[in-house]
């Protein structure tokens, strides 16, 4: 369908929508941190997967492979102009080929697992996107909210039974305003139900949180 979607714009932008989760993905993967469609990495991760359609041949092998190295390619030249990855720590893509499909495999479980999980609560992983914090300062209250309940079996254990986050509870004991509780509540549920659960893939993008808990 790649190259079908080359030579018609319709298709093209069925192909890529369809493949929004795949973009995202391996956006957060190297860039190392959990991405959204607020982020510039997506942006960056979108224009070079378009380029992989217009540069895509069947003598190229895998579409997907394909997409991953030029996504990759992108991102690195993104990051270097900003001064953040230095020439040596961007890992060769075609070495680590084998070990990135079994993450991607791994990962892909987790994902399809924690889905039905906040299915549960009514919304879904791809809902995520839209509901992260981005700034500093949120995120950190963000963390500060999760690791309150991560410390508090119990309200973990109502949370799952009302589907419902303790906002008044969070709110007086975590010193988080309720505002961003109402803002971020799919998050920080997502957020609860990964690190609280058997989610290491996903837990990786989430470690910022880990990290407030020492700080």
């Amino acid at each position: 369908m790649a190259v079908e979607a080359s030579e018609d714009e319709r298709v093209l932008t069925t192909f890529i929508n369809r493949h929004e989760l795949f973009i995202l993905k391996t956006a957060s993967r190297i860039s190392r941190q959990y991405i959204s469609k607020s982020d510039d990495e997506w942006s960056v991760a979108l224009v070079a997967f378009s380029g992989a359609v217009e540069k895509y041949d069947y003598d190229r092998g895998s579409f997907m492979a394909f997409a991953e190295k030029m996504i990759h390619q992108r991102l690195v030249d993104h990051y270097r102009a900003r001064g953040r990855f230095s020439v040596e720590v961007p890992v060769d893509f075609i070495e680590e080929e084998a070990m990135v499909e079994e993450n991607d495999a791994s990962l892909k479980l987790e994902i399809d697992a924690v889905t039905e999980v906040l299915g549960a609560y009514g919304f879904t992983f791809m809902d995520l996107a839209d509901c992260s914090p981005k700034a500093k300062k949120t995120k950190a209250a963000c963390a500060r909210a999760v690791n309150y309940l991560l410390h508090e079996p119990v309200m973990i254990h109502e949370m799952r039974a009302s589907r419902q986050l303790p906002l008044k509870i969070i709110e007086k004991n975590a010193g988080v305003p309720r505002k961003i509780l109402d803002r971020h509540r799919k998050y920080l549920i997502a957020a609860v139900e990964i690190l609280s659960g058997e989610y290491p893939f996903l837990s990786e993008y989430l470690k910022y949180i880990k990290e407030e808990r020492t700080l």
